[in-house]
Order: C-alpha cells, then sequence, then structure tokens
C-alpha cells in the first residue's frame, strides 16, 4: 500500500528551523478531470485550469488535496467562476498564476515542497505565484459579476450561431445508433460527473429501485453510477474520461463521434476488445445522450450532474455550453433535473407502512400459534427455546 508523503515542516525546538511549507508528492496535468484520478490524499495538484470551475474544485477536495498550483489564472474575470472559493473554504491552499513553465519543470511523482508563494524541488525554486485569499477570491469575484453581462450576451451570440449552423439537427432530431437497449416508453437517468451528482444519485435510490429508468453514463457519469452501486445500461462519450472497469462493465458502448465520422474514442473500445458503435453529431456527449434517449422515445429523460443553470453553464466556460443550451430546449417536454425529482417523488411505500405491516405480520403469526390445534407444541417448543437463551 502506497502510503503519500506529506510534511508540514515546522521550526525545530533546539532553535534552528527548518526550511517551512509542504512537503508531498506533485501530481501534474494540464487537465483537472485526468488529475483527479490520480491524485491521492495529502498530494500537490499542479494544474492548468483558467476560470477553475466548481466540478473541478469539488473534485479536488473528494481527493484530499494538500494544496493546488494552479499554472493560470484561477479566476481570470471572464465570469464568477466558483471553484477557488471551494478550494478555501474547504482548507486548501491555492497559489495562482505561476506560470505554464511549472508544467514541464516538474515531473509527476515527484516530492516538492510548497512554502508561501514558492514551490521547490529539492532546494531549486521552480515556480513562484499568489496565494489566493479569501480577500483576494473577493475582489476577483466582484469584478467577474461586473463583467458577467458580457458572457452572457457572448453567450447568447455562440448560442444563434450554433443554431444557425446546425438547426436541423435540433429541428429533425438526431438519428440515432442501433442499439439493443430499449428506450421506448421508458424512463431514462442520464448521468453526467458534473454539479452535484453523487449527492442526487443518493437521493435518487428510491426512484432507481422502484422506477426501473434505463441507467445512461455520459463518459465519466458511468464510474459514478458504478460508485452509486448501480450497473449504466449504456455509456455515452468520446471514452476519455472513462475507467477500463466501467467499459467492461457490460453497458451497451456508444462513442459520440465528430459530424464527420471520426470517433477517436472507438481506438480505446477496441484496444479493450468490446464492441461499440458510433453516433457522429456536433455539440457535446452530454448533448447526443440526450438526443438520443429523445430519438428512441423515452417516456422521460432524468438528468444528474447536467450543466441546467446560467451559472452552471457560465461556470463551465466554454462555447460548446451553447450546444447543451439548445439540446435542453429541444428535450423538454421530457426533461427532467434530479434535484427536482428527488424533491418531488417520494416512495410509494413509507416508513410507516413498513412497520404496519411488520406488526401486521407479527398479531398473525401470535394469533396462529394462540388458537392452533399445535399451540401445546408450539408453546412448550418457544418455552424451551426462551429458557436455554437467558
Amino acid at each position: 500500500m502506497n502510503v503519500p508523503l506529506v510534511k508540514i515542516l515546522l521550526p525545530s525546538r533546539g532553535g534552528a528551523s527548518e526550511p517551512a511549507g509542504i512537503v508531498a508528492v506533485a501530481r501534474v496535468d494540464r487537465r483537472t478531470k485526468n488529475i483527479t484520478r490520480r491524485l491521492g490524499p495529502g498530494e500537490i495538484a499542479i494544474i492548468d485550469h483558467a476560470d477553475l470551475d466548481l466540478v473541478g474544485a469539488e473534485e479536488l477536495i473528494r481527493r484530499k488535496a494538500a494544496a493546488v498550483v494552479n499554472a493560470s489564472v484561477s479566476i481570470t474575470g471572464r465570469y464568477p467562476n466558483l471553484g477557488p472559493r471551494r478550494l478555501l473554504e474547504a482548507g486548501i491552499a491555492v497559489v495562482d498564476e505561476v506560470g505554464p513553465e511549472v508544467m514541464d519543470r516538474v515531473a509527476d511523482g515527484a516530492v516538492v515542497r510548497l512554502d508561501q508563494d514558492t514551490l521547490y524541488l529539492g532546494d531549486a525554486v521552480v515556480a513562484k505565484g499568489t496565494p489566493l485569499t479569501p480577500e483576494l477570491v473577493d475582489a476577483a469575484m466582484a469584478h467577474a459579476r461586473a463583467m458577467a453581462g458580457v458572457q452572457i450576451e457572448l453567450f447568447a451570440a455562440n448560442t444563434m450561431e450554433f443554431l444557425r449552423r446546425e438547426h436541423e439537427l435540433f429541428t429533425d432530431g438526431l438519428r440515432p445508433p442501433e442499439m439493443l437497449t430499449d428506450m421506448a416508453g421508458r424512463p431514462v437517468l442520464v448521468v453526467v460527473r458534473g454539479y452535484h451528482y453523487r449527492k442526487d444519485l443518493a437521493a435518487l435510490r428510491p426512484y432507481i429501485r422502484e422506477c426501473k429508468p434505463v441507467l445512461v453514463g455520459v463518459d465519466g457519469g458511468a464510474d459514478a453510477l458504478i460508485e452509486a452501486g448501480h450497473r449504466p445500461d449504456a455509456i455515452v462519450g468520446d471514452m476519455d474520461s472513462v475507467s477500463d472497469e466501467a467499459l467492461r462493465c457490460g453497458a451497451e458502448l456508444i462513442v459520440h463521434a465528430y459530424p464527420d465520422g471520426r470517433a477517436p474514442g472507438l481506438a480505446r473500445v477496441r484496444e479493450l476488445g468490446l464492441h461499440a458503435v458510433t453516433c457522429p453529431a456536433p455539440g457535446t456527449s452530454e448533448d447526443v445522450a440526450l438526443l438520443v434517449a429523445d430519438a428512441k422515445s423515452a417516456s422521460l429523460i432524468v438528468v444528474v450532474g447536467t450543466h441546467y443553470t446560467l451559472e452552471e453553464f457560465l461556470d463551465k466556460g466554454r462555447p460548446g455550453m451553447s450546444s447543451t443550451f439548445i439540446t435542453h430546449l429541444r428535450v423538454a417536454g421530457k426533461l427532467v433535473n434530479a434535484r427536482g425529482v428527488h424533491q418531488l417523488y417520494h416512495s410509494r411505500i413509507s416508513g410507516w407502512s413498513l412497520l404496519l405491516l411488520v406488526l401486521a405480520a407479527a398479531v398473525t403469526v401470535l394469533v396462529a400459534v394462540l388458537f392452533s390445534p399445535a399451540d401445546p407444541i408450539l408453546a412448550r417448543y418457544l418455552d424451551a427455546t426462551w429458557r436455554s437463551v437467558t
């Protein structure tokens, strides 16, 4: 078992002081969603993530990072992104804007020391940046909120441009791939490893047990389903953030391809010896999962972890989110967010009903014992059992 090297260095009792800071293993990756798959408790995450979003921050917190060193600016001011404040609230130090050179200067798995604004490799300084404080985050967020109107205008422009180019997809619908999974007339649960997905999946457990929806994982959403104790019926995505274990779980695999038919994720599936179909379409894999469910005549589409509010669309910070906004409009007649489902849906069997059922069964057994011809035999048996216990 590998134990992460974590040491907070403090002045020695003898008067001489060791260099201060946090000594830990560094995990290095430009993509936050990749680094969280390797990051161990107490390790330092070195990322290159401008406008760090809430989903990325939550994953870093879940993996118990000791600190985060960002080559980019965590809050550029383009819009009020939520990740940096969440990290500070969780007690994780963030050193900001250390420069892209750190990604080449520190090898993944190297032991580094972070002291205030400086990152050391041995005795050499490899990066310096700005430690984030609540005051700095508040100031940056105030500026970002002032710029929110500009970002909303850009988001609207991107949405209109995407709709102009791809209007046939959203007026005529998607041509779905051939699938064995039957969605016609059934509810479908689409899971993205995004906002609050663990909490929502836990709350939806009674709904999943009683309504038995078709379970669709979008890339890492398949791992989220498995982690929650469910096996996905289908996995949709470009297959870049789903584990090999999830791909091998027996789910039907649908690789999201570019509109021209190129599907880079298909190679990985084939390397694992698995079969998959492709689905060429613009937009994101989240869009494809929703459009496939709609085209396959799902009666209801419940979404977990997808982008739903304007704040979440802006927090993602990608022009590609425009397609997701349009997709939600396309399937709006069937679409329900999980947060709404678990607030409105209640199990058909309440706790009181179960208690009454148990009491009724107990009374029935008691009556049967008292008035049965075998009453003396049963009474002697119960008496002997009670005496043996006491």
